[in-house]
């Protein structure tokens, strides 16, 4: 037995090992509960402040513990630093040999039989070959994994990738000609003769549902499953559990059904007719829907509904079609089953009975999709706990309400659960301030963005810039680029950075870059985005994060409720808002030398007794309600940064 305390001490394997590896109690004492729960196969919940070293305080029991292990994460970017640096330094300080697996989803492997197929249909295009298809299919005479990621001169977003990837409905399984070489079959292999497997939210969903059909499941065979970043496993699981119905994935099986048709029979018919049918169908829909954007609730576009039932009707026929062809090809075998699948949950959302669920359109530019959202999906995932009695680990920076877990383990149907909240070992008292602004307008005024701004500034000129100022909705994100760019001097000539004006990681690239930059966004730099070090100084946040209360799915989580005689604001809205503010505030202290003000304009911290509850769930910040002692804050950290410089 080796005794987890002597690993992580001063004199420890990971000391001896691990460049720059301090010891902190707090990681100790989490390793110790992962590995009591791993043992005794029980549910732990750990909130981890930022700083605790938690990837190696579960890694360190799960490789010990010589079982196999799932490791789940929302983001491709701890995914890829799991697999990659943090098992293989573990392993290593351990003198451990480990199996270990990275299993993505199949969006991110190349696939045999779509590869060929959009060659074909390059033959018979006019334009001739894409010279990015050659450039792939010399690749993929040499790759061993099938990992697009291995091609960086085409970028991840290209329209290319859906034409040449898989997706669990146009998948063929075992009966795919290429099935003995499928990339993800293979990786799939490898992941169940692993001892540590990376996977994903989304996977461990799938898996958990058992819906990949012809893959085996990893769960059955996993002794502990450790969900982190878990404060993001809610809102995924809700979106899993849904039914989706996009216009976009009925144009990709009009473009697939094509190409199959192109392939066996050469095109033309009774199946080219519904093709174009459907096509035109989910055309004429889009501009019904001309009228709304974004989220709406069904009941708002009613108007749109005889539109958005030919869709159906147009499908229907061409899933008949299909039918009577699926003898011809697994290939047209497969879009036959997709059709019948799309058909099927186009009628479900579209029913006008009750449903037990939320029905709702989001429409985007170029597309639209139905869905139908459960309110509730905790039954859902208690029924899968319940049924693997292995451990299951979940642990993130951001769980608890306060001090309390009750409202996350009510949103992921668990009962009982060993709970454990530490605090980051981060010196907030004194590398971090707390400004509340005094004087503040109320969140609705008119001029509440303008006044945002306006208290802003003199703690941007104090940090000269190095800033995320995070909003709550795009227009007010808007509004305020504005009025910065209009207040912008020479002495206060910081480069501007706009959530929009390019994709996010490049924003972020430029903010490291620049040092004195000013970035504004809204909810996705609110969490998983890790700026260390100088750049950035000073994080604004306009408002309390809560969910708009007529963006429909929220909506009706209220309402729902309100029927069982709950009381929404408390049991929903609040604790909601309370973590996703924690993230927020989450972005301005990630290293140990990390230093900076936090302004939180919202005056409702001040002047409602629920700001209570937000304040509590904070780190240990110094507070003040005065702008010069906030810029004098700032100003002294930045004349001490360049004295030392």
């Amino acid at each position: 037995m080796i005794d987890i305390d002597s690993l992580f001490a001063d004199d420890g394997a990971l000391a001896r090992t691990v460049r720059g590896y301090a010891p902190r109690p707090a990681q100790q004492q989490m390793a110790a509960r992962v590995d009591a729960a791993i043992a005794a196969r029980e549910t732990c919940v750990v909130e981890a402040g930022t700083g605790t070293g938690k990837t190696f305080a579960y890694l360190v029991p799960a490789l010990l513990s010589g079982r196999k292990v799932i490791v789940s994460t929302a983001t491709k970017t701890l995914q890829e630093q799991l697999f990659r640096r943090d098992l293989p330094t573990v392993a290593g300080a351990l003198g451990m040999p480990v199996t270990v697996a990275l299993l993505k989803g199949r969006a991110n492997y190349l696939c045999w039989h779509r590869l060929a197929l959009a060659q074909e249909s390059a033959r018979f295009s006019a334009a001739g070959a894409d010279s990015r298809l050659m450039e792939i299919g010399e690749w993929a005479r040499v790759t061993r994994t099938g990992e697009i990621s291995e091609i960086a001169t085409i970028s991840e977003s290209s329209p290319l990738w859906p034409r040449i990837t898989s997706t669990a409905d146009n998948c063929l399984g075992q009966r795919c000609d290429d099935y003995q070489r499928c990339f993800v079959a293979e990786a799939r292999r490898e992941a169940m003769e692993a001892d540590i497997v990376v996977v994903n939210h989304h996977l461990l969903l799938a898996d958990m549902a058992l819906r990949e059909e012809g893959f085996a499941s990893l769960l059955p065979g996993a002794d502990a499953v450790i969900v982190d970043e878990a404060h993001q496993f809610p809102d995924i699981a809700m979106e899993f559990f849904a039914i989706a119905a996009a216009s976009r994935q009925l144009l990709r099986l009009v473009e697939d059904a094509t190409a199959e048709g192109l392939n066996l029979l050469g095109g033309g018919g009774r199946l080219e007719e519904d093709l174009a049918a459907v096509e035109k169908a989910v055309r004429d829909a889009r501009l019904a829907l001309n009228s709304w954007a974004g989220r709406c609730d069904w009941r708002e576009i009613s108007q749109a509904a005889p539109a958005l039932g030919e869709v159906g009707d147009r499908l229907e026929s061409l899933a008949s079609t299909l039918d009577g062809l699926a003898e011809s090809s697994p290939g047209i075998a497969a879009c036959a089953r997709r059709a019948a699948t799309m058909t099927a949950r186009w009628r479900d959302i579209g029913e006008e009975e009750a449903v037990d669920g939320l029905r709702w359109v989001d429409i985007s530019r170029n597309g639209f999709t139905l869905n139908l959202t459960p309110l509730d999906i905790a039954g859902n995932l208690q029924e899968f706990f319940d049924a693997r009695p292995c451990a299951w680990i979940f642990t993130s920076a951001t769980l608890a309400v306060g001090a309390d877990f009750a409202y996350y383990k009510r949103r992921i149907g668990i009962d009982a659960a060993d709970e454990l909240q530490l605090d980051s070992p981060f010196d907030f008292e004194r590398r971090s301030l707390l400004y509340l602004p005094a004087g503040m307008p109320e969140p609705a005024s008119r001029d509440y963005t303008r006044a945002v701004v306006e208290r802003s500034l003199p703690l941007l000129t104090a940090a000269n810039g190095g800033a995320f100022l995070l909003f709550t909705s795009h227009r007010a994100l808007r509004e305020a680029a504005d009025l910065l760019r209009d207040a912008t001097t020479p002495s206060n000539d910081w480069p501007i950075l706009v959530q929009g004006e390019a994709p996010r990681e490049r924003l972020l690239n430029r903010f490291r870059e620049h040092g004195n930059a000013v970035l504004l966004g809204t909810s996705s730099f609110w969490q998983g985005v890790d700026v260390r070090g100088d750049a950035l100084r000073l994080v604004v946040i306009d408002k309390l994060p809560f969910s708009p209360p007529d963006e429909p799915v929220t909506r009706a989580r209220i309402e729902a409720l309100r029927r069982e005689g709950r009381n929404p604001f408390r049991e929903h809205q609040l604790p909601e808002a309370a973590l996703n503010l924690k993230q927020g505030v989450g972005r301005l202290i990630r290293d140990v030398s990390d230093t900076g003000v936090a302004m939180l304009c919202d005056p409702r911290l001040s002047s409602r007794a629920y700001g209570r509850l937000f304040l509590s769930s904070l780190p240990p910040m110094p507070r003040t309600a005065n702008c010069e002692e906030a810029a004098g804050f700032l100003s002294s950290r930045r004349l001490s940064l360049e004295a030392a410089l």
